[in-house]
């Protein structure tokens, strides 16, 4: 018996020494990590890390590859050995590189509030479009006739994901930081980056230097081909181990779900991991419809309806309705009132995963007597739900469950 618990301690210990990699010499710590590491960041960050250098190195050898390309197409070294002259390319390289400033103008303009909902999901798309757009350049070697059109397009696309990649990836460097560490992260990020570009561009020279890439342009392409899906493979894999607290709609959707079903709620590793990277809201079932207006709610019977709404939901700072086909529940329109906030938006979701798990136990031909009856639940319920959350470590401080502000009425008679 106490040799089984001195070997558990024994094993305890030395999996501790590896978690916080008390092996390596402590200059190599203190130039890669932040300082206090590991107490001064969040559990996944080391996971992370790691996952993160290869993928950045892969990252690396696909961009000396499409530089090739590009090069090669405006007479450097090329196959056909054609050339360009100087001027001409120097017009066409800034022309391009205009062009993709656009793109991020755009982003960064008009898409600026979905990041801190879902980085996860738009640093992998990220990735994905920056591919496209170096499928764009890899073209100009096929076809240097049209090296302007083709690149200015690959500029455009790359230009778009790095409009996604940097904003989605301020906030996870945000979540590594538990003390206020947030620039010294960002410059640790800096060294893990910089080493992976060398190490890449160092074995993206090694490979364009082979015989087998200089003479056959399909063979450069489908290297490039290879190295890119590993690394998106390895781009969704540094993703997945990522462990936000804050809650999200998808995240949300996983908790109300486990608390209606089961009653309980899981802790933030588990409902990240049951998190669907690629998962869109409109897709999601229940069928959800938030920040309607009421005309769109309701069809028929609009003013006496709307007055049996206002005075049913009173005390709420949304109004659900459930748009149906005889006996089948299509989707749930949720309209937020004036003063609404983000607890609001979570309470209406648990109302609605409570109607679509119950609705075969009740008459939802009366939509308004079925709406009544689960008002008797859903004070406690949702309380309950609350308290579950606390528990299994979540805060209601950390709900980014954002109000639309497209619909908001005032809860008066101005509504009818």
């Amino acid at each position: 018996m106490w040799e089984e618990d001195e070997d558990r301690l024994v094993n305890k210990s030395q999996k501790d020494d590896f978690l916080n990699l008390s092996f390596l010499p402590k200059t190599f710590k203190d130039f890669f990590l932040p300082a206090g590491f590991p107490a001064s960041v969040s559990d996944d960050y080391l996971d992370y890390m790691l996952l993160q250098f290869p993928t950045n190195v892969t990252g690396w050898i696909c961009h000396t590859l499409v530089t090739s390309s590009l090069l090669k197409a405006i007479g450097v070294g090329s196959f056909s050995r054609a050339s360009i002259a100087a001027s001409t390319a120097a017009i066409q390289w800034v022309s391009k590189d205009g062009l993709g400033a656009i793109g991020r103008l755009v982003i960064g303009g008009r898409f600026g509030t979905l990041f801190d909902d879902d980085p996860k999901q738009w640093r992998m798309y990220a990735d994905i479009i920056g591919s496209a757009g170096s499928i764009f350049e890899l073209s100009t070697q096929l076809y240097p006739e049209f090296f302007l059109p083709l690149a200015s397009l690959g500029n455009l696309t790359k230009a778009i994901a790095r409009g996604l990649k940097d904003p989605s990836f301020r906030v996870i460097q945000n979540h590594f930081s538990i003390s206020a560490n947030l620039g010294e992260i960002a410059a640790k990020e800096e060294v893990w980056e910089v080493t992976a570009q060398l190490i890449g561009l160092a074995l993206g020279i090694l490979i364009m230097d082979s015989p087998w890439i200089q003479d056959s342009y399909f063979i450069h392409a489908f290297t490039w081909l290879g190295i890119r899906l590993l690394h998106l493979w390895l781009r969704y894999k540094s993703l997945y181990v990522l462990q936000f607290r804050t809650i999200n709609f998808k995240r949300a959707r996983i908790l109300v779900r486990s608390h209606v079903l089961y009653d309980s709620v899981p802790g933030y590793p588990n409902a990240n991991k049951e998190e669907e990277l690629f998962a869109w809201e409109i897709f999601l079932q229940p069928n959800i419809l938030f920040g309607g207006s009421m005309e769109t709610m309701i069809s028929e019977d609009f003013n006496p309806l709307v007055k049996a709404l206002l005075e049913l939901y009173a005390q709420e700072k949304y109004i659900l309705f459930v748009n149906q086909r005889g006996s089948k529940v299509l989707n749930y329109y949720v309209t937020f009132k004036v003063g609404a906030t983000n607890l609001a938006v979570l309470k209406s979701l648990w109302h609605v995963y409570w109607l679509h798990q119950y609705q075969q136990e009740h008459d939802i031909n009366d939509i308004l007597a079925w709406l009544s009856e689960s008002f008797l639940v859903l004070e406690d319920g949702f309380a309950a739900f609350l308290s579950q959350l606390e528990d299994a470590g979540w805060s209601q401080h950390q709900i980014i469950l954002k109000v639309p502000n497209n619909i908001l009425f005032e809860d008066d008679d101005s509504a009818l």
